[in-house]
C-alpha cells in the first residue's frame, strides 16, 4: 500500500475538524460591524440610457442600525401598528370631520 500524500500547500486537510469561524461566528460579526453592499444596473440602447437602478444594502443588526441613526422601519407606518406621531390618527380624524361636514351639506341640500 502506498502512504497517502503530504499536507498540500503546507496545510493538513483534516476531516470534520472544526472550522476556525462558523457559520453562526460569521453572522454574528457581520450583524455587529455591519457591511455595505453597493451596485449600480444600467441599461443603454445606442448611448441611449434607458434604465438605471441603483442597489444599496446594509446588513446589520437592528442595534447597529439604530447607533448608526437608521431607524426607518419605526416610522413606517406599513411596518409598524402604531401611526408616527399621531400624524395619521390625527388625519383619519379631519377626513371623517370633512366627510360628515359634506354629507350634511348634501342631505340640506
Amino acid at each position: 500500500m502506498t502512504e497517502p500524500a503530504g499536507p498540500v500547500g503546507g496545510r493538513a486537510a483534516t476531516r470534520g475538524a472544526p472550522s476556525g469561524a462558523n457559520l453562526a461566528d460569521i453572522l454574528e460579526r457581520v450583524l455587529d460591524k455591519g457591511i455595505v453592499i453597493a451596485g449600480d444596473i444600467q441599461i443603454n440602447l445606442l448611448d441611449i440610457e434607458l434604465l438605471t437602478i441603483k442597489l444599496r444594502l446594509l446588513v446589520a443588526s437592528v442595534d447597529r442600525a439604530k447607533e448608526m441613526g437608521i431607524d426607518w422601519w419605526e416610522h413606517d407606518p406599513s411596518l409598524t401598528s402604531k401611526p408616527a406621531n399621531g400624524e395619521l390618527a390625527d388625519e383619519n380624524r379631519r377626513l371623517k370631520e370633512k366627510v360628515a361636514e359634506l354629507e350634511g351639506r348634501q342631505g340640506r341640500s
